[in-house]
């Protein structure tokens, strides 16, 4: 599995560091803590229980990119593109 990234603080509000272009929402909630497993997050998006940037989205593995606000249960993620390498 490709790295995805890794989420930089565990309060209410964090950022998660996006090293690839997307991140599926499913893993997204697994990496950043906000569900147990990436079974789990599939079941909080599905039920509607996560928003995108506002909107609730349902589909399990919508490709969320660097920018993207994710919010469930009370938490708040955003996305961002990892720094790019000296050159």
């Amino acid at each position: 599995m490709a790295d995805q990234g890794g989420a930089v603080d565990s309060s209410e509000e964090q950022d998660f560091i996006l090293r690839d272009e997307s991140v599926r929402l499913c893993d997204l909630l697994k990496l950043a803590g906000m569900a147990g497993s990436g079974g789990q997050g599939k079941l909080l998006a599905a039920s509607g229980a996560v928003t995108v940037d506002g909107v609730v989205e349902t589909r399990k593995t919508a490709k969320i990119r660097a920018g993207q606000c994710v919010e469930c249960g009370g938490r708040r993620v955003r996305v961002l593109a990892a720094p790019a390498a000296a050159a």
